[in-house]
């Protein structure tokens, strides 16, 4: 299924990201979320604030959140259609396992927000390496739910918001590599001087 993981450095060069419609069971185990959300935590984290929280949410749970997110979409979009919340029927229901971050930062901190944001976003990073490090994929989605309010308050509280819907799983099929920037395009080496002065990687 996967490429071989034998280093950690094969295996920070196989992960790919996958789509969730596409997943299949398995998915990780209770104790096997629990160690991948342990080892996410070990992430950068400027004043040890932990401004990140997970919310798991269980596959019992899953009809209940897509009725919740049907609902707030009717209440949210004018135009709404029964195919639009067919759409967030199945987009709570797709893949073995979900997980909700939520950026959670300390507004009055001496650390700015940005940074503790910053540190939000390293935390899920870390999670989707941890899924691939135990043999998952996994999907890293935004989307309307994520700039919602109301679907926010489902999980917290107002002055966090969702970094992202986490969704693990096994790939349905091989996953296909996708384009990735050669060096020369994203690299530079900045040499003591005045202005722009930055030589390229090649």
């Amino acid at each position: 299924m996967f490429n071989d993981r034998s280093t950690p450095l094969t295996l920070l060069k196989t992960r790919r990201s996958g789509k969730p419609r596409e997943m299949v069971a398995p998915g990780p185990s209770r104790e096997q979320l629990l160690e991948i959300i342990e080892i996410a935590s070990r992430t950068p984290d400027h004043g040890k604030l932990f401004p990140w929280r997970f919310v798991v949410v269980p596959d019992e749970a899953r009809d209940a959140l897509a009725a919740k997110l049907g609902d707030i979409l009717r209440a949210e979009k004018a135009d709404c259609t029964d195919r639009d919340v067919e759409a967030a029927w199945q987009f709570a229901r797709q893949a073995p396992a979900l997980v909700v971050v939520l950026s959670a930062p300390i507004a009055e901190h001496k650390v700015p927000v940005w940074e503790q944001e910053l540190s939000a976003g390293a935390v899920a990073m870390n999670l989707l390496h941890a899924a691939h490090a135990s043999g998952f994929v996994g999907g890293w989605i935004t989307g309307w739910a994520a700039y919602s309010d109301a679907v926010r308050d489902l999980f917290g509280k107002e002055g966090e918001r969702i970094a992202g819907f986490m969704f693990l799983g096994t790939p349905a099929r091989p996953l296909e590599e996708r384009p990735r920037p050669a060096l020369s395009e994203i690299v530079q080496f900045w040499q003591n001087g005045y202005g722009h002065t930055v030589q390229s990687v090649y």
